[in-house]
């Protein structure tokens, strides 16, 4: 009889899934669960972008774009990204326009990464880079942020972990899952380092417009870092447009025609539909940014304070919409005190080592949810902290 199972490709049978995905399938298993687990807004995409998406339907805009989008959409995007952080980029050769941001890591990775490079991971963080890495036959290296730095990369950690197998950098600010942020300054000691080296940077900026105490910098504005640099951007955070998948990368045109060859076999192009309304959204949006921020900053300092008032130390994020406190002082390791929380109390939030083993220790909570939500949710955790 013929057996699938040896046909199977071995990279991704070694492949763990993520341990995100593990706890929304216990989800569906119970009812009346307080869910913090979703790094997706509760807004609705404002009604001026869903409209501009429904006028295109209607004006029969459902063809294909060119493979890397909508020249418009390009022009939009480079106008946004030179008004807000000061970042210059040509639209017809530096810029693809993607299915989400995670397309756009994909791209970077693969055009530059050769079997046996090594990559560096500092983690916490996002559950897709290290996986991508051993997709394209490289070797992820993971290292482990602080505490007690806020949970930054300093430049004495980076230029630790450099080997001469090193060939890029994953930089994640604002750090999903910490809420850490990068400043200007602590960016240029890293830039410092990695200007005496080969090392590509993959820039993951999905969070850029969500930092609240400061105004976000991409280590590709500061000198001798564009022509490394491949800034990943997107549209589903800063706009709750989550469902219309839209990312975008900037890069030299030596790199983004190579990305553009994978896009342009592996997707075609990303859906016209999402960019006509994207468009809209970087003319126009600025307001819904601010309105979105200003109540996540809201839900943000509610969060922090309630847990610590229950006990539970945490970091304040400077960015995103996650907080990560510090649940290993109860004798459980990170996934039996999220169990043991889901199916005493049904409430779900994420344990920190999904993120990387140095997240051991931490769990992680979104406050994209509304105020009585996590209102909710931090009551019951109190509750359930006082049984241990």
């Amino acid at each position: 009889m013929f057996d699938p199972t040896t046909r199977l490709n071995h990279h991704i049978v070694k492949i763990r899934p993520s341990g995100i995905r593990r706890f929304f399938d216990m989800l569906d298993e119970m009812k009346d669960v307080v869910a913090l687990t979703v790094g997706q807004p509760d807004f609705v995409t404002p009604w001026h972008i869903r409209d501009a998406g429904i006028r295109s339907l209607e004006e029969g805009k459902t063809y294909y774009t060119s493979n890397n989008g909508l020249l418009e959409m390009r022009q939009e995007i480079a106008a946004y990204q030179k008004r807000r952080f000061a970042l210059e980029y040509d639209p017809k050769t530096e810029i693809i326009v993607t299915v989400g941001g995670s397309e756009a890591i994909d791209l970077a990775i693969r055009a530059t990464v050769n079997p046996g490079d090594e990559i560096i991971v500092p983690e916490p963080c996002f559950v897709c880079y290290a996986p991508l890495v051993e997709l394209a036959g490289g070797t992820p290296v993971p290292l482990p942020l602080k505490q007690e730095n806020n949970f930054k990369l300093t430049a004495e950690e980076l230029k630790s972990a450099i080997t001469p197998r090193t060939k890029a950098l994953v930089l994640a600010f604002p750090n999903n899952p910490t809420g850490a942020c990068m400043t200007r300054e602590e960016l240029e000691t890293l830039a410092e380092v990695l200007r005496e080296t080969e090392v590509l940077v993959f820039s993951d900026e999905i969070y850029a417009e969500l930092t609240y105490d400061y105004k976000h910098t991409s280590i590709a504005s500061l000198p001798g870092m564009r022509e490394r640099t491949v800034v990943i951007g997107g549209f589903s955070k800063a706009y709750a447009m989550t469902g219309w998948r839209l990312g975008y990368t900037l890069a030299p045109a030596v790199l983004t025609k190579q990305m553009a060859k994978i896009h342009q076999y592996g997707i075609m192009c990303a859906p016209t539909t999402s960019q006509y309304a994207a468009i809209e959204a970087l003319r126009n949006g600025d307001e819904d940014i601010e309105r979105m921020k200003a109540e996540y900053k809201a839900r943000r300092n509610l969060i922090v304070e309630r847990l610590r008032a229950i006990g539970l130390p945490c970091f304040l994020p400077e960015g995103a919409f996650y907080a990560f406190p510090y649940i290993g002082g109860f004798g459980l390791s990170s996934e039996e005190f999220c169990e043991k929380l889901l199916y005493e109390k049904h409430v779900a939030i994420v344990p920190g080592d999904a993120f990387g083993s140095c997240g051991e220790g931490f769990a992680r909570l979104s406050y994209a949810y509304s105020v009585r939500h996590i209102e909710q949710a931090i009551t019951r955790i109190g509750e359930f902290l006082k049984t241990l």
